[in-house]
């Protein structure tokens, strides 16, 4: 047995290894076709390398980087081989991996703390949002915390409406208003419930449209300035969520959010429906901001705790 499996479930592993397969498969199609008939890392492979991973979405600012690390081993050992070329690229990814994703996280786990731990969850409409937070609301019941929902878009009826089903099918509380209602109140009512019942984890949705900087700036410091009101600390996470299929288009959001609020976390989905999972890599890397969530199929269990070493496994094993 691997040590991987051993320390990962078997069926998480699976489930892992087969989210990636669309991506791994189309990554090592390219890869292949660019060093076919050639024995030496050469300025051609290194080209070659280069367009692989640029359109494999990693993003041409951590593409430029995997590359300058690799020219640095050529520039050392002159007969670096083909075949030696997997091993090197999996060692510059886990290592630009583990420079933003401290520690290995391997289950669902919130920091111990005085009252709840507040999350704002931030994200363009259609990326898996609320899916996202139902899936987690559930991974935190099913470690035994007591998780409050608050269903801050309130620009979108089928939003409140999405969450309340979440909320149900959990067996979560959800603190909603009228749709319309002003946002920052939704979130002023939901840590105010979570608070005189004493629970352990807010997740709070937030309006998905994306807006100019200034009205999503203004919007978000907004809900954040109210929530404070309630626990001054909060929100402990800011996470934003994005969907891996859409490419180059979630580097764009992250970008607009980034500059927006304070983005602490981020959550990754779709990527089982995708070749295109190197978004994981160059989003992580480019923007240097955690990924703590991965989306690797539909499933109630299918959102997984994102773990640099499984990930780098799972993709190059």
């Amino acid at each position: 047995m691997s040590f991987f499996k051993k320390i990962f479930s078997k069926e998480k592993k699976e489930t892992l290894d087969k989210g990636l397969e669309k991506t791994k498969t189309t990554f090592f199609d390219k890869l292949g076709k660019a060093v076919a008939g050639k024995s030496k890392v050469d300025a051609d492979v290194l080209d070659d390398l280069e367009d692989v991973l640029i359109s494999s979405d990693v993003g041409v600012a951590t593409t430029i980087k995997v590359i300058d690390r690799i020219e640095d081993r050529v520039a050392k050992d002159k007969y670096l081989g083909t075949t030696e070329l997997n091993g090197i690229l999996r060692d510059e990814i886990a290592g630009l991996l583990s420079e933003v994703n401290n520690g290995d996280a391997t289950d669902f786990t919130i920091p111990k703390q005085e009252g709840p731990y507040v999350v704002m969850v931030v994200g363009v409409n259609g990326v898996g949002k609320t899916t996202t937070i139902g899936k987690l609301a559930h991974q935190f019941k099913q470690k035994g915390l007591k998780v409050v929902l608050g269903a801050g878009d309130t620009f979108r009826a089928a939003a409140v409406d999405q969450l309340q089903i979440w909320a149900d099918r959990v067996g979560v509380e959800i603190v909603k208003q009228d749709m319309g209602s002003d946002p920052a109140s939704v979130a002023f009512d939901t840590l105010q419930s979570a608070v005189a019942q004493n629970a352990d984890v807010v997740l709070l949705d937030t309006a998905g449209r994306l807006h100019n900087k200034v009205n999503l700036m203004n919007e978000l410091t907004k809900v954040k300035r109210v929530m404070q009101k309630i626990i001054p600390d909060a929100p402990h996470d800011v996470m934003l969520v994005l969907d891996g299929s859409t490419g180059q288009n979630a580097f764009e959001q992250a970008k607009q959010f980034t500059a927006a609020t304070e983005v602490s976390s981020l959550a990754v989905t779709k990527l089982d429906g995708t070749a295109k999972g190197g978004v994981v890599i160059g989003i992580s890397d480019q923007f240097q901001i955690p990924v703590r969530y991965i989306g690797v199929g539909e499933g109630m269990d299918d959102l997984q705790v994102f773990n640099k070493t499984e990930f780098v496994d799972s993709f190059f094993n």
